[in-house]
């Protein structure tokens, strides 16, 4: 019997920090008015966050990508918009440049106080945003086959994304701090393969009978069966500063979902590495980005990152081209030309030194690209 074709239906999720155009920092207690005009103008579309200067926003289920750019866009058009009649700016960054997380406010809601009871400080030090994006995928079994192929590709799309080499003013080496942050929390980092969706579930169902989650939202994985919706969830990108490269990044994991798909419709399959080799993979990715290169296991050697993305691109070609996504795929390469958000946010810092600012000041120029470069293209 064949397999039916999912919807690959798409849903996008981005975090944003409010920030103080003036001081340049984050806007630990900003006013209430802010996230109540939002839910007004945006209903259902937007939420707080578990820091007071952050704000989540989700686009609807949508049937292809070009309307999940179209709703992508409204989102943060209207939450920056609001977020200046209040003197304030939104930046799509997973780390603010100097932000600290000591003085911020949290949202008081009973879910965060229990996060906060439950993890300690590791909870309160979560001033990182991200980028989700929704794949819908109907089967369960085959929601978990694709997760257990697609952990592979997981280091590939975050090395496209990376935008947090910053914390508490210090240039930490690394692309992606966000998820150095978030590892020290239970339930992330790469899922072990599962033999279905019963497999999982039965996982899933020992956390929640002894009482250590609630239900399956608070497994925090790279990727993960959404506990809400019949979608496969990607988790692990940080979120780009330039909207049109989480579309990029969206169209891509899209187009590989399909491409393995059809591997099984042949009863083919994405060779499976150890969780192992993969997050050698995710560590290279989040500490070099694009420009150190990923292990082709395979090949057992270490590949220019561009030669893999062009091998990803002819892999996915004929799927891009039934998901009508062939230009939106085809942008990953000025990504890969101009480089990502962390890259340009480290060489723009590196010039306001070199050109005699102090640090705080090479920071708050950081911090202004950000904010032009959030709304670029809106």
């Amino acid at each position: 019997m064949p397999i039916p074709e999912p919807s690959f239906s798409l849903g996008i999720e981005e975090e944003y920090l409010l920030v103080d155009p003036v001081s340049r920092d984050l806007a630990a207690d900003p006013p209430k008015t802010v996230i109540e005009e939002c839910a007004r103008q945006l209903p259902e579309r937007v939420s707080p966050e578990f820091m007071r200067c952050q704000i989540e926003v989700g686009t609807p289920v949508c049937a292809d990508l070009a309307e999940a750019a179209h709703e992508l866009a409204k989102l943060r058009r209207t939450v920056s918009d609001i977020a200046r009649a209040h003197d304030l700016e939104i930046i799509a960054a997973s780390t603010h440049p100097f932000g600290s997380w000591r003085p911020q406010k949290t949202t008081e809601r009973e879910r965060y106080e229990q996060l906060r009871h439950d993890i300690g400080a590791p909870a309160r030090r979560l001033l990182i945003c991200a980028n989700h994006v929704h794949v819908g995928i109907e089967d369960g079994n085959l929601r978990v086959d694709l997760m257990n192929q697609m952990r592979y590709f997981l280091p590939h799309l975050l090395a496209l994304s990376t935008s947090s080499p910053f914390w508490e003013g210090i240039n930490t080496e690394l692309k992606s701090y966000r998820l150095a942050v978030f590892n020290e929390l239970p339930r992330t980092g790469i899922p072990e393969p599962y033999a279905g969706f019963n497999d999982y579930e039965q996982h899933l169902h020992t956390l929640i009978e002894t009482g250590v989650i609630e239900d399956g939202t608070k497994i925090w994985w790279d990727i993960r069966p959404s506990a809400r919706f019949p979608t496969l969830e990607m988790r692990v990108c940080d979120i780009p500063t330039r909207m049109e490269d989480s579309i990029t990044i969206a169209a891509i994991y899209a187009c590989l979902l399909r491409m393995l798909w059809r591997l099984k419709r042949t009863n083919a399959t994405w060779r499976r590495y150890s969780t192992l080799l993969i997050n050698e993979n995710r560590w290279r990715a989040m500490r070099y980005g694009l420009d150190d290169g990923l292990i082709d296991f395979g090949r057992r050697e270490m590949v220019p990152y561009a030669t893999l993305l062009e091998e990803i691109l002819d892999l996915i070609q004929e799927d891009a081209e039934v998901l009508n996504c062939v230009d939106e795929v085809a942008r990953a390469r000025s990504i890969l030309q101009r480089k990502t958000s962390a890259h340009t946010q480290i060489r723009l810092y590196e010039e306001g030194l070199a050109a005699g600012r102090t640090q705080r000041e090479a920071l708050e120029g950081v911090v202004d690209w950000l904010i032009s470069e959030t709304r670029h293209g809106l």
